[in-house]
């Protein structure tokens, strides 16, 4: 990636999360301030990553793929950050999955040479677009999802059309009724690979690719179940695709692996045993920043389907907190903060309170005594249940633990980065 391209970008003055006095400046001038974010000097509310986190979680995803010999494109819709992706970049992702041009635009601005567009390449501005890239880097390695032969054929034209010497990489998308995109059976699956191989030398036929994460079932085991049955759905279309010889030369992709199931997309597709060789690519989004609720609980769940893991210590930690003031405790077990829904994500659950800092008082952050709970959000207030007892009080600060980063981290353009002493020791940026 473009290193002096990332390292120059300009934070504007007025950007939520900067220091009053300070900008516009650089990422790199403004994380080498030592500014200590829970000094009380900082406007809140304010997101923080924590160095330390992101470091734990970082090498607990490379142990895994090494222990299943796996490949990674982390989902790069989570976070749409430059310096983020270079981090995952350097630890050794295979490539960065994006999700639409926006975001692919973003990806070849800063340096990302391969990506998986995890949708279907649609409309002819965004087909030209992803040609003309093509056509003015050779070592530009894109793959898209396809799951309508009509679709295969209008790229197909363009392609034609523009006298391209390098094919257009497709993975046939499968996926599950009542769902998102993808062929919901094995000969809707099988038309859509033949019209990708007919079409070559323009269109070549790269792999297979769904998303188990759609599956939906309170009950742990039959969710487990699910998943497994899909998985070993895109590994049957496989084998048919390299039966009828569909498949271009080289390696054949097998992907999936959001946050919450790569587990048994890493098992299931390892089991598969094909002519050509394959790479399993997994396209999780959340683990570098993990979360304190929806995506704890999948990990959970992931320990007791695998007590195999154990051996590579504790899994993810939350790396991404929100900070926010107590601006009034109008009755005894009612507490309400200044952080809303234009700071955090409430879509899988309220902020999660964890621990305060009195400003005066506590140098370091202090356990929260338990029953503090959310139960309401607007715009720009949360209201918390507490104990009568409960010692907060107005001008405290309180941390929050996020449920779902991708809704949270695109309610901000500048993010700290913070050491366990909570001093800033740099900062990412965001391009939502």
């Amino acid at each position: 990636m473009d290193d002096a391209l990332i390292d120059s970008i300009v934070i504007d003055a007025l950007e939520k999360g900067l220091p009053p006095g300070i900008g516009p400046a650089t990422v790199r001038e403004v994380a080498n301030l030592g500014i200590r974010v829970l000094s009380d000097d900082i406007p809140l509310p304010l997101l923080v990553l924590r160095q330390s986190a992101l470091d734990h979680n970082s090498a607990w995803m490379t142990s895994f793929l090494e222990l299943t010999g796996t490949s990674l494109a982390p989902h790069g819709k989570t976070s749409m950050s430059p310096q983020l992706f270079r981090r995952q970049m350097a630890d050794g992702a295979w490539g960065m999955t994006l999700s639409n041009i926006h975001q692919l635009k973003v990806g070849r601005h800063f340096g990302l040479k391969r990506i998986v567009l995890a949708n279907e390449l649609v409309g002819r501005g965004a087909i030209r677009y992803v040609l003309e890239e093509l056509e003015k880097d050779p070592e530009f390695d894109f793959f898209c999802l396809v799951d309508s032969s009509t679709n295969v054929e209008a790229i197909a034209e363009l392609a034609r059309e523009k006298g391209m010497t390098r094919p257009v990489q497709m993975l046939v998308e499968a996926g599950i009724a009542e769902r998102r995109a993808g062929c919901r059976t094995l000969d809707a699956a099988l038309d859509v690979a033949r019209a990708v191989s007919r079409n070559a030398p323009y269109t070549a036929l790269r792999g297979v690719e769904g998303f188990e994460g759609v599956v939906n079932n309170p009950d742990p085991a039959r969710r487990q179940e699910a998943v497994t049955g899909f998985i070993d759905f895109l590994s049957e279309i496989a084998r048919r695709c390299e039966g009828e010889g569909l498949f271009a030369d080289g390696e054949v992709i097998l992907s999936g692996g959001g946050s919450a199931y790569f587990d048994i997309v890493a098992s299931r597709f390892g089991a598969l045993k094909l002519r050509q060789p394959t790479r399993t690519v997994l396209r999780p989004g959340c683990y570098l920043t993990h979360d304190s609720h929806m995506l704890r609980n999948f990990m959970a769940e992931m320990k007791a389907r695998r007590p195999d893991l154990a051996a590579l210590g504790e899994t993810w930690r939350p790396a991404l907190e929100v900070w926010a003031h107590v601006v009034s405790r109008p009755q005894p077990d009612h507490v309400i903060v200044g952080l809303g829904k234009r700071d955090a994500s409430y879509d899988a659950g309220f902020p999660v309170p964890f621990a305060m800092c009195r400003p005066g008082r506590d140098s370091l952050p202090v356990a929260l005594e338990g029953k503090h709970v959310a139960i309401e959000m607007n715009d720009q207030h949360l209201f918390l249940k507490v104990p009568a007892d409960s010692s907060l009080e107005v001008g405290d600060m309180i941390g929050f633990g996020i449920s779902h980063p991708c809704l949270t981290l695109d309610k901000w353009r500048f993010i700290p980065v913070v050491d366990d002493d909570y001093v800033m020791v740099s900062a990412v940026t965001t391009a939502f």
